[in-house]
């Protein structure tokens, strides 16, 4: 099982740009939060440098939503009263913010028992890879990117199953400006 706080470390810098320019702050403001220099920051938002082990955490718990956001209370209504398999997450960190009873049904398990964790370490590995082609896709750099569809062979896994499906990821903004990614299964194999 992939650690639970664990995401892909590659795209950090991408992800900490994108939450940046939708906070309208400046890299040397960042910087100063982070206790790093401002050219820091530039390398790691271009991808010449990843962030070290220790900076990845504050890094996460900066562009992290707030898994009870109260803003967004008539959003994770709409997403646990949906007909359809859905859920909803942070993009950054794959915090479970809400999940609909189909969802529930299809993981065996109730969502209340995940909400404010990250869901990664029950990723499977066609998870894990569109996860790691998300740039490609232009996932972080436009205001509104194309849904996605993945196709998973499913984890087998008791705590949280992942059935054999496509999944449908569309990103969607919270009101807090940050961004969260609503997960559909819009087929079963």
């Amino acid at each position: 099982m992939r650690e639970a706080v664990s995401i892909p470390g590659g795209h950090l810098g991408v992800r900490l740009r994108r939450f940046r320019r939708l906070r309208g702050l400046k890299q040397a403001h960042v910087a100063e939060t982070l206790g790093v220099s401002q050219g820091l920051v530039s390398r790691w938002e271009s991808g010449q440098h990843v962030p070290s082990p220790e900076l990845a955490r504050p890094i996460r718990d900066l562009i992290a939503v707030p898994p009870d956001a109260s803003s967004d209370r008539a959003l994770r209504r709409l997403v646990e009263s949906a007909n359809l398999p859905v859920h909803l997450i942070c993009d950054a960190t794959h915090r479970l913010l809400a999940a609909s009873p189909g969802r529930e049904r299809e993981w065996g398990a109730s969502a209340c028992a995940f909400v404010g964790r990250s869901l990664w370490r029950y990723a499977t590995d066609e998870i894990v890879m569109a996860e790691d082609r998300l740039a490609d896709h232009g996932w972080f750099d436009r205001a509104d990117p194309a849904r996605l569809s993945i196709p998973t062979r499913g984890n087998g896994n008791d705590e949280m199953r992942i059935l054999p499906s496509t999944l449908e990821w569309e990103q969607i903004g919270l009101a807090d400006g940050r961004v969260g990614r609503l997960v559909t299964t819009v087929a079963f194999a």
